[in-house]
């Protein structure tokens, strides 16, 4: 009973690991990289990845569907509620 006890535990503590996320907030980003070669084990970002123009994001969805969903809770809510 002891050693099923203990191996639960054992599988279901955390483990404290450290976080290898090194970057600061407070410091400017990366610039983009112009010269991946020379920096391979830490480049910035690709100059594709910083200017590429995304039209087709979920903002003008969400502009849209939260409003009427709220709008169709609500009128629901009042029909129907007892």
């Amino acid at each position: 009973m002891r050693v099923v006890i203990k191996v639960y535990l054992k599988i279901t503590t955390m483990e404290n690991t450290e976080s290898k996320h090194t970057e600061d907030p407070n410091q400017p980003h990366k610039p983009i990289e112009h010269d991946y070669a020379e920096h391979e084990n830490d480049p910035g970002p690709s100059p594709q990845a910083v200017e590429e123009y995304n039209d087709r994001g979920a903002g003008p969805v969400m502009k849209w569907l939260i409003p009427v969903l709220v709008i169709a809770l609500l009128i629901y809510w009042f029909v129907f509620r007892k």
